[in-house]
């Protein structure tokens, strides 16, 4: 899974930057919605999030972006998300509108586990991602993915969004303690930047994501009119690292 924030550089450009990274290979698409706080992203998400705010980025924009690419595209699209721009939009017409627009799921970084946007008698219309992080205990793993739906994204390490040189040593431990609570697929993100680290990540996993390597880079070629196959160049390698894992 690959993420990129919406509207970073700008609305039109997210759209380009997902065609290519489908082209790329990769089998799912994470979108974060651009949000000026968003405390559990490191620097190149942070910056991300400020070119696509002040390119003019907005909720109702994003999903109509969200749309264009559905009629382009099959992959899953998951939305990533704080609860502020949500809960200004309005969580049940946020729910309706992403599903219309072809939204397939929703990532929600600090919707705590007993919460829910909708009532559990209501339909809800996209999948829910759960996060488990590595000091998440046992029976608190149990309680977060029974509401979960789609996959469980697993925090492969402490702190911010990033990428890093070495990967935690405990992930392939974690994977399997949540693997004993739910039979969902189990994604693991954080820190992933290339393709050895991609590589070692899918054997201990069913998928692997890579967003802040990304990112960056939109930054650095964002004014590039070859941006999308600048990051089609650098994604492909991972996706292939990937996928030479047998499953």
């Amino acid at each position: 899974m690959a993420y990129v924030t919406g509207g970073d550089p700008t609305l039109a450009r997210t759209v380009d930057v997902v065609l290519a990274l489908s082209e790329a290979g990769v089998d799912f698409i994470e979108i974060g919605i651009p949000f000026s706080d968003p405390l559990a992203d490191g620097i190149a998400n942070q910056l991300g999030a400020q070119r696509a705010l002040s390119a003019g980025a907005t909720v109702p924009k994003l999903l109509k972006t969200v749309s264009e690419i559905r009629k382009k595209l099959e992959l899953p699209i998951i939305l990533y998300s704080y609860l502020n721009p949500l809960f200004q939009y309005g969580f049940q017409k946020f729910e309706r509108d992403a599903a219309i627009a072809g939204a397939d799921g929703l990532l929600l970084l600090d919707l705590p586990p007993e919460e829910t946007l909708v009532s559990d008698n209501q339909e809800k219309l996209l999948h829910r991602i759960r996060l488990v992080a590595p000091t998440t205990p046992e029976e608190r793993v149990k309680q977060i993915v029974s509401r979960a739906s789609g996959f469980v994204y697993y925090v492969s390490r402490e702190g911010v969004t990033g990428e890093q040189r070495e990967l935690s040593r405990t992930i392939g431990d974690h994977v399997a303690m949540i693997r004993r609570a739910t039979d969902l697929p189990v994604a693991v993100g954080f820190g992933i930047s290339n393709a050895e680290q991609a590589r070692q990540v899918a054997v201990q996993a069913d998928a692997v994501i890579v967003g802040s390597a990304i990112v960056r880079r939109i930054g650095e070629f964002s004014h590039d009119r070859q941006l999308p196959h600048r990051i089609q160049e650098f994604v492909r390698p991972l996706v292939e690292a990937v996928k030479s894992v047998p499953r």
